[in-house]
């Protein structure tokens, strides 16, 4: 392993720049995310499919593979070189989102978007573990709510950039643009990112590698850990369920077009996500020296004021209601960072790319997965009541599991500072 410079974290120029191409990476995932839903409406048309199928293809379809894959290879990312594991999974869904372009039918699309769920899955674990040895914990909600920011990154560019490489070339041309620089992206990882020492900010000698369901019954059996998983996964399924369907409702009951959407949704949201998932990464770094339930008491909070804004963009008579999206969004990105910095803090060192990996399992397969796909059933089963008004109902119901979750959010607070102490053990 190459050694490290006695600088750490944000003081140390090298890791800084780790830090940017990682970002860089999670800018890419979601690229390709938010480049689904902003075309939605055209592939559903060009491909014969309905709403449900639709969600199927955007969410189930990419979050199995990408949460089932995620536990191997994440298993594999604890014992090996993390870094050329990024950059296979990333040259790998790159590769396969500018296939998507290609696919002449339903099924042809599905099966690449199968290939992107494989590819991605080896980018969340591997990505927070191999930052967890860069940044001393102190520092580890900001880095990886930087890291998270990628995200909103991403999905302004997603949603901008494919609904104008959409509306002029259509929805197939504007895949392989947008899926091709990642393979250039793919090979910089590999050529220049460097494997810190593992657990090289944690007290005593790492203890050697356990069977995979002694370490993801060792996680779950942590109740902060529990509770704190599934309150993000609630979190992800009301929120990424409507913001995967945001540009279709614009379209629908607003009568914009696929650029217009993206052109207005992809900066607006963008803007908000990245600044709030900077600031609440600061945030809780800052009142978490004070006390450390504050990683889980400031997101439940957060969720709760997000609530009603959301509500208003949906509610709101006039496309002016694109304007709520900017504190929905800032306030709504409240939880990521403090999520996975507590959960790299609650595993041991050699558990870290699994204890990522199992709330990413979660996270995926019940919020990412369920939540894009429960909207679009929900849509045709409440079509021939409501007509073109269904998607507004849909996404008003899909809204309430924020509550559940500031409340698991809050039950995790209770035992968190215990937990965190006997990791550190």
């Amino acid at each position: 392993m190459a050694k490290l410079p006695e600088r750490v974290g944000f003081a140390d120029p090298y890791t800084r720049y780790v830090m940017a191409i990682l970002f860089l990476v999670y800018v890419m995932s979601y690229i390709d995310r938010q480049l689904a839903s902003v075309l939605l409406e055209d592939m559903k048309a060009d491909l014969g499919a309905s709403d449900g199928q639709m969600g199927l293809l955007t969410g189930v379809a990419f979050a199995i593979v990408y949460a089932t894959l995620g536990i191997p290879i994440a298993r594999i990312a604890d014992r090996g070189v993390r870094r050329s594991i990024i950059a296979i999974g990333l040259a790998a869904w790159s590769a396969a989102t500018a296939l998507t372009g290609a696919g002449r039918n339903y099924l042809e699309v599905l099966l690449a978007r199968f290939g992107v769920g494989a590819g991605e899955s080896a980018a969340g674990p591997p990505g927070h573990a191999l930052l967890s040895d860069y940044f001393p914990l102190s520092q580890r909600g900001r880095a990886l709510a930087i890291y998270s920011a990628g995200g909103s990154v991403g999905s302004m560019l997603g949603m901008w950039l494919g609904g104008q490489l959409g509306d002029l070339y259509g929805w197939r041309i504007a895949f392989v643009i947008l899926g091709l620089p990642g393979l250039a992206l793919a090979v910089l990882v590999r050529a220049t990112i460097r494997e810190p020492i593992r657990g090289r900010f944690d007290s005593g000698r790492p203890p050697e590698s356990e069977p995979l369901r002694v370490v993801l019954g060792t996680l779950w059996r942590i109740r902060s850990f529990r509770w704190m998983t599934l309150a993000a996964t609630l979190h992800v399924f009301a929120g990424f369920g409507a913001s995967n369907w945001n540009p279709a409702f614009l379209m629908r009951i607003h009568g914009m077009t696929a650029s217009e959407a993206g052109f207005w949704l992809g900066p607006v949201v963008g803007a908000g996500s990245f600044t709030g998932g900077i600031f609440w990464g600061w945030a809780v770094d800052a009142k978490g020296k004070q006390d450390l339930r504050w990683y889980m008491w400031l997101p439940s909070i957060g969720t709760m004021i997000a609530m009603p804004f959301s509500y208003a963009f949906i509610l709101w008579p006039t496309d002016d209601a694109i304007w709520f999206q900017i504190f929905a969004s800032f306030f709504g990105n409240c939880y990521a960072g403090a999520t996975f910095a507590m959960a790299q803090g609650l595993a041991r060192p050699h558990m870290r790319a699994m204890a990522a990996a199992g709330v990413l399992f979660v996270m995926n397969l019940g919020g990412l997965g369920l939540g894009p796909t429960v909207i679009g059933f929900m849509n045709d089963w409440l079509t021939p009541r409501f007509g073109v008004e269904a998607i507004r109902v849909s996404m008003l119901i899909i809204g309430l599991p924020h509550v559940v979750a500031s409340v698991f959010g809050i039950l995790a607070a209770r035992t968190l500072r215990e937990d965190l102490a006997a990791a550190q053990e």
